[in-house]
């Protein structure tokens, strides 16, 4: 089984998933996701987390479109000087800082408890609230972290405005890209 964590119904409107995938809604924020992500990781059926959501960015090329991630950051772990910006101090495990989740992506998400409307002191190509738990959560577990965005606003003073009109249109990007990606395990399994 596949679970597929989103933050908000708004995000996936009506979605029809396969049968051997489970949709949890998530809510907003690292603490939603991370309740949500570690019971998805506790299923003794559990192969795989995707988490597919918007996100804010930078860059204005990048708008509309759907997006594989490839390294994960928390943005709002600031205790310097005990550790540097985004990593969790005193943390005896290897899921303190930066999360790598997919070495064929060059895109970098940066989580935090906030709505970014300018840039933050931590660059990143997309910014999230819910990202970095469910990549962490993941890891712990050991369980495969698979995150896909959609660049739904440019992260500044219109944000909240250009995120509420595009919420919903990476839907069928996203169902696209599920549909490929069971293909492609299908002729895995087949070979």
């Amino acid at each position: 089984m596949k679970y597929l964590l989103v933050a908000l119904e708004t995000e996936v409107p009506d979605i029809e998933l396969p049968d051997d995938y489970t949709l949890m809604i998530t809510g907003v924020g690292k603490i939603n996701a991370t309740m949500m992500a570690t019971i998805a990781a506790r299923q003794p059926d559990c192969e795989c987390i995707i988490n597919y959501g918007t996100a804010g960015t930078f860059n204005p090329k990048l708008i509309g479109k759907l997006h594989r991630i490839g390294i994960v950051k928390q943005r709002d772990m600031d205790t310097r000087p005990q550790a540097p910006l985004g990593v969790t101090p005193y943390e005896a495990t290897q899921f303190g800082g930066d999360l790598q989740i997919y070495k064929g992506s060059k895109f970098t998400l940066t989580t935090g408890d906030n709505f970014v409307k300018g840039n933050p002191e931590m660059q990143s190509d997309f910014v999230d609230m819910e990202g970095y738990a469910i990549a962490k959560v993941s890891g712990m577990f050991n369980k495969p972290c698979m995150m896909l965005k959609y660049a739904s606003d440019l992260a500044n003073e219109s944000a909240p405005e250009e995120w509420e009109a595009n919420q919903a249109k990476g839907k069928d990007m996203f169902l696209k890209w599920l549909d490929d990606l069971e293909k492609n395990i299908q002729e895995l399994k087949d070979e």
